[in-house]
Order: structure tokens, then sequence, then C-alpha cells
């Protein structure tokens, strides 16, 4: 029956089909310029080299006449299409310095119309987290994802005004990368006014996920609930999945016990506060999820699943060893379910008891709701402390740590850069099951970057 009710079909983009828009000459055109480019800027996006200004300007002129071209197929973007010609003349006009794009920025607002299917193109000078750290030009075709079922949980007891799900139709190099979203602070500008939206690419989280968690779960030998199996198939079903994950982390960054002190914001301090946040947001959307799964919601239990699958699988063994917040938080919810007894790793099988698995994952979303609570009430230092402390209470930290020696072995009385610079980039070493799996998928985990579906 649960196969029997997958659905395949693919909603369509609003005013314009995928391939009418990716096909279009003036997209041709204005991707070519973009890439070529790209090789002619500096890091901060700027073409510091006067030899390349007259190429640079040709470009330039090639991306204007491309987007006046384009604009109509986007009439809910005139406003924002229109500013955009006139920063990049500008920029072109006082000799391709620092780009300042705040103008056609501020007049972007794909918030206000999150209309399942609408197609968006998006050009601004900018970074790409987890792609490039280079305020480059970049160029982006892409659509709203914004199913019956998340308008109806936004507009009730989950609103998130700022939440934008998107997908990608087309894009230049710098998202050819693990980048998944698209944020206004990113883009070079002269101020940094107050955001109002942030796009989250569901297909590319969504394919990814698949892959590796198909790989994680054939090379452990885990058997598949039919539900799970069937979110591994449908690509579909596994964005819309993400949508409703996304909507509930999102604006969980904003809600709750929080420590007054908003640490996500531009602070540098140890990444295991980074890892614990991130995860506190995940498990609070598990929490949501069983939640609503009890009300009847039909994605409800493809969340907890995802959220298990992905943080366990793909989170823990992806990018580098150096201050890997997200990875960190992977092996921290692996381990937490093996000595619950929920996650077994016996005669070179995993195993989950499925039953089990919401009040275990729930505890350790009690365990970090308790620390933050708390945290209202400490000193950061002994804020940074209990929480290093919940992390090795269940991870083994590196043999070389000196946060694992405790407080006496600690910089106390300096500044806070000394603890943060004590905290080793490995911290918490891979495990030797984790270790094996990297061996085994790593080649799959490294193969999804760029992809989409």
């Amino acid at each position: 029956m649960v196969w029997a009710a997958r659905r395949s079909a693919t909603p369509g983009v609003t005013g314009a089909d995928r391939a009418s828009l990716v096909e279009h000459p003036a997209w041709v055109r204005l991707k070519e310029a973009v890439t070529a480019l790209q090789p002619l800027q500096a890091k901060d996006g700027s073409v510091p080299e006067r030899s390349h200004h007259h190429n640079a300007q040709t470009l330039v002129q090639t991306i204007c006449a491309a987007t006046a071209e384009l604009a109509p197929l986007f009439p809910h973007d005139a406003d924002y299409l229109d500013a955009l010609v006139k920063d990049f003349q500008r920029w072109s006009d006082t000799g391709l310095e620092v780009p300042d794009f705040l103008d056609s920025l501020a007049l972007f607002h794909p918030e206000l119309t999150r209309t399942d299917g609408l197609a968006h193109l998006v050009v601004f000078p900018m970074y790409t987290q987890n792609g490039s750290t280079e305020r480059k030009v970049e160029a982006v075709l892409l659509r709203v994802l914004w199913p019956d079922f998340v308008a109806a949980l936004e507009a009730g007891a989950y609103s998130n005004a700022m939440f934008v799900p998107i997908t990608f139709l087309d894009f230049t190099p710098g998202y050819d990368s693990n980048s998944a979203v698209l944020f206004p602070e990113t883009v070079a500008m002269r101020e940094i006014p107050r955001f109002t939206w942030g796009g989250i690419f569901a297909d590319r989280e969504a394919a990814r996920f698949r892959r590796v968690v198909r790989a994680a779960a054939d090379t452990t030998r885990l058997a598949l609930p039919p539900d799970a199996a069937r979110l591994l198939a449908d690509q579909r079903l596994a964005q819309e999945t993400f949508v409703m994950w996304d909507l509930i982390h999102d604006r969980t960054h904003m809600r709750g016990d929080l420590p007054f002190d908003p640490f996500m914001i531009k602070q540098r301090m140890p990444y295991f506060l980074y890892s614990l946040e991130e995860l506190r947001c995940d498990l609070t959307a598990f929490r949501e999820a069983v939640r609503l799964e009890a009300d009847g919601a039909p994605h409800a239990r493809l969340v907890q699943y995802a959220v298990v699958f992905d943080r366990i699988f793909r989170f823990a063994i992806s990018g580098t060893r150096v201050r890997n917040y997200d990875g960190l938080g992977g092996q921290l919810l692996f381990a937490w379910l093996h000595q619950h007894h929920v996650l077994h790793w016996t005669d070179s099988r995993l195993t989950i008891d499925w039953p089990q698995v919401p009040a275990a994952v729930l505890a350790l979303g009690d365990e970090i709701d308790a620390l933050y609570w708390r945290s209202i009430d400490r000193p950061k230092i002994s804020h940074w402390l209990a929480a290093y402390a919940l992390v090795a209470g269940t991870l083994t930290p590196h043999p070389a740590s000196v946060w694992a020696r405790g407080a006496d072995a600690l910089p106390l009385d300096g500044p806070l850069k000394g603890l943060t610079d004590a905290v080793l980039s490995d911290e918490f070493p891979l495990s030797m099951f984790y270790e094996a799996l990297a061996r085994k998928v790593g080649d799959v985990v490294a193969a999804t970057s760029g992809i989409t579906a």
C-alpha cells in the first residue's frame, strides 16, 4: 500500500516551464558571461587588473542586456531586476571596484510570493556557503517549492515569514558545490540591512540525502521500514519532507529558552556550541514531527526518518574534520542512540528499534533544552563548560584535549579567545564505526557535490 501510494509527478514552473527558461538564449548568454567574468574577479568581487577592465565591462553589458531580456518572464521581480541592471551598470562605470548591490537586494523579496513553482532569476556578487568564500558574480535560475500542506503548517502553528524553500533550475559554477542555501547576507553590499528572507534548496538536500543514506544502509545492512524505503526512492517526496523539516528547524533558531547572547551571529566560539544549536533545531523538528504524526500529518513520520538518517549517516562523515559542527552533531546523535540501546551494531549489521527511537531522540533534545534553560543563570564560561560536559558525556574527546582535563587545565583567567583556541580542530574524533563507514561510502558523499536530483 505504501508503494502504491507514491507519486512521481513534478510540479511545474509557474509562467514558464523549465526547458523554456534553461534553454532561453538570454539565459545561456547570461550564464556564459557570468562564468567568464568570475576568473577576472578578486576574492572581494572587484576586478583589480586594469588590463581586464575592458573585457569585464563587455561581459557586464552582456549580463545587463540578458537580464533585461529575461525580465518580462519574471513580472513579480520587475523592480528588483530593473535595479539589478542599474547596480551592474554603476559597478562597471565606477571602475569595477568592490561591488555594492544593496539597492537591488533590497528590492528582491521572494518571501512575499511563496507560490509553488514560481520561478526567480537571481544574479548577485556573492559567496556560496559550503561552496566558495569569494564574492564573485553568480547567477541562479530557481523555483519556489511550496506544497499546500507546508503552506497550511506555516499559516498555523509554524509561522516563518522569512522561510523560502526553493529548487534549482540552473546555476553558475559557485553552486556546482555543496552549497544548498541562498542567503541575502552573502551578497556584496555597502551596509547590512534587516534581512527578510532565506532560501534553502530542498532538491539538493533531498538528492544527496537519498544517495548517501541508500549507500550507508546497504553498507551497514540496515533493513529499512517500507515508508523509509519509499522516502529514499522518491525525490519529490523527499523534497517535500525536507521543506517541512527546514520550516520548523529554521524558525527554532529564534525560539525557545535561548542563551541571552545571540551566539549564532558572527561570533567566534567553541564549535561544539554551534553543534548543539544546529542539533537542537533538528531535534525540535523531530519533536514537532512526532506531535504532528499523532495528528495525522502525512509527512511527519518521514521527517523523523530524515532527521535521524541524515544526521547519523551523511552529516557525520561529510566535510573535513576541522571544527565540523554538523558532523559532531551527527556523531552525538548516533552515540546517544547506541548508548541508550536503541541502535545496535551487532554481527556487523546495523539495526534500529524504531518504536524506541522517538523517546530516545526526545530525551537528547530535553538534555540540550535544559542546558539552554540554565544558561541565563550562568556566566558564559560556565555555560561553555556545561555544554562541553554534555557532549563529552556521550562522545570520547581526543586524548590530547585540554578541555577534557577539566576547568583546572583551561586558561579561565584570560580572554575568551584562549578557551576557543584550546579546542582542538578535531576535538571529538570519529569512532571506529565512522572511520570504517567513511572509507566505504566516502566516495558517494564526495560525488553529491553539485547534485540536484
